[in-house]
């Protein structure tokens, strides 16, 4: 514990220093350093510019609605080469999923979590298990946690978390026999000891030797104690089958597991915006009242000289008072803050959806500026799903699945690996170009078909709009699989020559009753 927190250490005061600057309020812990309510709002009323504060909301409710919105399913599991069974399942264990996951508290962790990826580049959500198979995320502060990698260059799979609880809370909890003497006997003495704090740590590492599918947590493959950081006492040992954390981070520190956030790139231009509008604030009172310059002549005494409505001053001579002009220029702070704030928006990525100032724009535009957003976010958008989502829907997935609500899987997926595949608007936006390019080549394939038919021999035409709707994240619902195609197909085709034999007979019949007519009027 102590060499992690030695390696966290030297990183601590530059996230406290954009936190001063976003968000004051979540700098709780970093350097030792306490912040109550009162501090925070003391420190917010040093903020001069809301730019960044602002910039940092939406961009935190930015990621959230790009990532996982709530109001449509932006994930799915693939196998790779999967039958309709398979596929059927599949689909429908996603749904569940996405039901469970939103219906629990994920939307209001998760908008915690992503308010400390901009200051800070990296936070922890916890994944727990409720009765029945659902869920229940937890935000854990970044403060409190202490985070390493057991492979060089992997995700985060360990974590020691330190926090405080009170006497009663932590026998609550663990219960009093599981409590260290010291505990045990604050807690005989009364009530009044009731709310005395303790530092418990709770350390999340995966076990070098474990057992699969154990029934006991002590055998899972990631090991989980609680300790009392005083006493060093055991509290409680358990496990877990998969790691309970998902930790991503925006930027990696070099040599550390720890990150920067975007708010880092922004802080120099956040700190000069400030002290400009510091500055203007401070000369505000001059720009609205003036400054003056005053003879003393025996009759005007500058000292004792109050400005104001209504008011008469006496003095020999109408030049021993005149405004005197200051060498100040506002156009030139205003032209600098406007220059900053828009820097501190671009890195932020708040500038991007829709313009501040000027026209709507059209639907070209809209497309241009959401193809540079994905070009920005791509490789940041990577990370973050291999270190936020895949952990999290492997963890949800597990859970369900031990509970039995997901049903039984076909026997044919045992012993598969299944990849999660995204289909939120970030990702979409992703295989844009695959649509492009699809569309583009077609048109221009029947372009040229026009000139020789047999150019569209070349293209399987089903696959290619199947591939497309793909990209596009068309449910696989609404997709006709090729069996059921090929039985609609098929019976079409019975109904066509069931009707074509039809209209033959019918066809048989009236030559063969005009054939009688013809006969009966020869015989007459």
């Amino acid at each position: 514990m102590a060499q992690l927190k030695g390696e966290r250490q030297p990183h601590e005061q530059g996230w406290q220093d954009v936190f001063r600057y976003m968000a004051p309020e979540r700098a709780h812990g970093f350097m030792g350093n306490t912040v109550t309510s009162s501090e925070a709002q003391a420190q917010r009323a040093e903020i001069y510019d809301s730019t960044a504060v602002d910039s940092g909301r939406i961009f935190s409710s930015g990621l959230a609605s790009g990532m996982h919105p709530a109001n449509s399913i932006w994930f799915g599991m693939d196998v790779g080469q999967e039958t309709d069974e398979e596929r059927t399942f599949l689909d429908n264990a996603a749904r569940i999923m996405f039901e469970n996951i939103h219906a629990a508290n994920f939307d209001a962790a998760a908008g915690e979590c992503h308010s400390d990826m901009g200051p800070a580049g990296w936070f922890v959500i916890y994944t727990s298990e409720k009765e029945g198979g659902g869920y229940h995320f937890e935000q854990w502060p970044i403060a409190q946690c202490y985070i390493a990698t057991s492979k060089p260059g992997g995700t985060v799979d360990t974590i020691y978390r330190e926090f405080e609880l009170t006497i009663e809370q932590a026998v609550n909890d663990y219960g009093l026999k599981n409590m260290s003497a010291q505990v045990q006997d604050k807690y005989k003495q009364g009530p009044e000891n009731y709310s005395q704090k303790i530092t418990m740590c709770w350390a999340i590492y995966p076990r070098n030797v474990y057992a699969v599918g154990p029934a006991m947590a002590k055998n899972k493959a990631f090991a989980s104690c609680h300790h009392e950081v005083a006493t060093k006492h055991m509290t409680r040992e358990s496990g877990y089958d998969e790691f309970p954390c998902s930790i991503p981070r925006w930027r990696l520190i070099p040599g550390t597991p720890y990150a920067t956030g975007p708010g880092a790139d922004a802080l120099p231009d956040i700190k000069t915006l400030n002290q400009i509008q510091k500055l203007e604030l401070q000369n505000l009172d001059i720009a609205v009242s003036g400054m003056w310059k005053g003879v003393a002549d025996g009759i005007l005494n500058p000292k004792t000289v109050r400005m104001g409505a209504r008011k008469m001053i006496m003095m020999a001579d109408i030049k021993n008072m005149e405004a005197l002009k200051t060498g100040a220029d506002f156009n030139v702070s205003f032209a600098k803050g406007d220059q900053l704030r828009a820097n501190i928006r671009k890195i932020l990525l708040a500038d991007q959806l829709q313009p501040h100032d000027g026209p709507t724009m059209t639907a070209t535009e809209v497309h241009a500026r959401v193809q540079l957003i994905r070009q920005q976010m791509g490789p940041i958008f990577a990370r973050l799903q291999s270190e936020f989502l895949q952990p999290l829907i492997e963890r949800c997935f597990a859970i369900a699945y031990r509970a039995g609500i997901l049903g039984r899987a076909p026997d044919s997926l045992r012993g598969r690996n299944f990849t999660v595949k995204y289909v939120s608007p970030l990702a979409r936006a992703q295989r844009l170009e695959e649509v492009t390019a699809i569309d583009t080549f077609l048109l221009g394939l029947m372009e040229a078909s026009k000139l020789d038919s047999t150019l569209l021999d070349m293209v399987d035409l089903e696959k290619t709009q199947r591939e497309k709707a793909v990209a596009l994240g068309v449910p696989a619902k609404l997709l006709r699989s090729p069996e059921d195609i090929m039985t609609i197909r098929t019976k079409r085709a019975e109904a066509s020559q069931a009707q074509e034999a039809q209209a033959q007979q019918q066809q048989l019949a009236a030559q063969a009753g005009g054939a009688m007519i013809d006969s009966v009027a020869k015989a007459a």
